[in-house]
């Protein structure tokens, strides 16, 4: 006895080596898996399901810089696929910001990470596109500015919103859509908006 205790005590310390050494090896085959898997999940992100954790939940301003050359900063308040509203503090109404016309946005620190995790997206608001938010702004006859890439600007209603352009009738900020009050007319494709600037904070009540 005096001889085969040491050696069991020797083979139990072999096992339990054994067992720590199966287990660093699963808890590194685990993380690579989690890794691995965290990859593909970043693979397949949308700059969409990022602004849409970042609309139900922020902690700092955002800023939006756009191709225009100008910047917004602002609370992310809604989004759709392909565009942005921002509250930026503007008595007369949010912006809304077609993401082809966004250059870079400057979250905080804490929003990147919030928004790496990825938001909540429903279908309906996939299919809240920029053609249907300025066709549903045109049936409400809201005041609009318009801001356009080149840093342009046209004050009006839109009278109506077409596949990939609009129609605007031109008439001073503040005044209503009268016939004798308007003063002409545009048709401004989508890709040449840097901004929507809406008159009234209700449109997208």
């Amino acid at each position: 006895m005096r001889i085969a205790y040491p050696r069991l005590v020797r083979w139990d310390r072999f096992f339990e080596d054994l067992e720590d050494q199966l287990d660093s090896e699963w808890e590194a085959e685990r993380a690579a898996l989690d890794t691995e898997a965290e990859r593909l999940r970043l693979a397949r992100l949308s700059l969409f399901e990022r602004l849409s954790a970042l609309t139900d939940s922020v902690e700092g301003p955002l800023l939006v810089e756009l191709s225009s050359g100008a910047a917004v900063t602002g609370v992310p308040i809604a989004v759709g696929p392909d565009w942005l509203a921002v509250d930026d503090g503007a008595a007369r109404g949010a912006l809304l910001v077609p993401l082809a016309a966004v250059v870079a946005l400057g979250p905080s620190h804490a929003d990147v990470l919030r928004s790496a995790r990825g938001g909540t997206t429903s279908r309906l608001r996939e299919r809240m596109t920029l053609g249907f938010v300025l066709r549903d702004l045109a049936r409400r006859r809201v005041p609009v500015t318009l801001h356009t890439v080149d840093g342009r600007e046209h004050s009006g209603t839109i009278d109506r919103a077409a596949s990939d352009h609009l129609d605007l009738a031109l008439h001073d900020r503040g005044a209503p859509r009268r016939a004798d009050l308007v003063a002409g007319h545009r048709l401004v494709l989508f890709s040449a908006l840097a901004g929507v600037r809406l008159e009234s904070p209700a449109a997208l009540a």
